[in-house]
């Protein structure tokens, strides 16, 4: 298993430098000039020639890409053109909101999705099947930017409950209930959408698993109905489910974006949004950088994991 940790953690190598490289192409693609937005309006030719080269984009893309390479590679992620701090410090100050939401976003998506799906799969075709099934395809269709803006108006606006947006009261100190008020509403928008793909994954999983012979043996044997559900059958549907958890946690970066645009939280998505707007190339560019490696090490987990639930598979 070591040797193919090794393996696998050498190729995502060249793997992260196709991903940098098609990134930057893209980042410089877009129209216009950067240093257009770090001037005043009536700034002169030699003004913004000045600005360009104190930002480095007088420079070719390539000179430009290879720099960034190899400061990348140092652990130096540059400094924003916006705010003039480090890039690295605006991920940590930013991450760490993120991975707060992601975390309680999955274990609410999971706790609801596992036991419905379960329970769909042992009542096939019930009225209480159909109403989930139902309910999870709506779920999945709904976007997140309108369920987010229509939770706003009902309990912020019109119930007043539940805050608007942000985090945290700007200047003063909350306790712990009126901080878990600020999580409520983005994580419902998110869990959402995760919970009702997760139960038609599991629900589907589960119908296949109660048809095999092994869980009619394990029936047949008078075993108790937990013990039939849990040890025999999920067990044997966790393969599918957990590739599905593993696409779920580099999504949620990306399903966070807008959702933390609706909700204003200070995360990773929102800094993407004014990252883009300000053309701030070296934010951009670390978001993209870790985004490809929350995806390469996603993946690299789901085959690690392939091996202690499934004992057939081995590497």
């Amino acid at each position: 298993m070591m040797k193919y940790i090794i393996r696998r953690l050498i190729v995502m190598l060249p793997v992260m430098l196709l991903v940098s490289i098609f990134a930057f192409a893209i980042v410089n693609l877009a129209p216009g000039d950067a240093a257009d937005l770090y001037v005043t309006p009536d700034a002169t030719p030699e003004q913004l020639e000045m600005m360009r080269e104190r930002l480095g984009l007088n420079q070719s893309q390539i000179v430009q890409y290879g720099k960034w390479l190899v400061n990348t590679l140092q652990g130096n992620l540059g400094f924003s053109f916006n705010t003039r701090t480090s890039v690295a410090g605006l991920l940590l100050e930013r991450i760490w909101p993120t991975l707060q939401l992601m975390g309680l976003t999955l274990i609410v998506a999971y706790a609801i999705a596992i036991p419905l799906g379960i329970y769909c799969a042992k009542h096939k075709n019930s009225w209480f099947d159909n109403l989930v099934t139902t309910t999870s395809f709506a779920g999945v269709s709904v976007p997140n930017f309108f369920l987010g803006l229509g939770l706003i108006y009902i309990f912020a606006l019109q119930l007043g409950w539940l805050p608007t947006g942000g985090r945290e009261t700007l200047g003063g100190q909350d306790s712990i209930i009126e901080r878990i008020q600020y999580y409520i509403l983005p994580v419902i928008v998110l869990a959402t959408s995760y919970s009702s793909n997760m139960t038609r994954y599991i629900r589907s999983t589960m119908i296949q698993v109660y048809e095999e012979n092994y869980m009619r043996t394990a029936i047949s044997k008078g075993l108790s109905d937990n013990k039939v559900t849990f040890t025999h059958g999920l067990r044997n549907a966790l393969v599918p489910i957990i590739t599905v958890i593993g696409s779920d946690i580099p999504r949620l970066i990306g399903g966070a974006i807008v959702t933390e645009q609706v909700f204003r939280w200070p995360g990773v998505g929102q800094l993407m949004m004014s990252s883009i707007s300000a053309r701030d190339y070296p934010v951009i560019m670390a978001i993209n950088l870790l985004s490809a490696v929350t995806v390469l090490f996603s993946n690299l987990i789901v085959d690690v994991l392939y091996a202690y639930v499934d004992p057939r598979i081995r590497y």
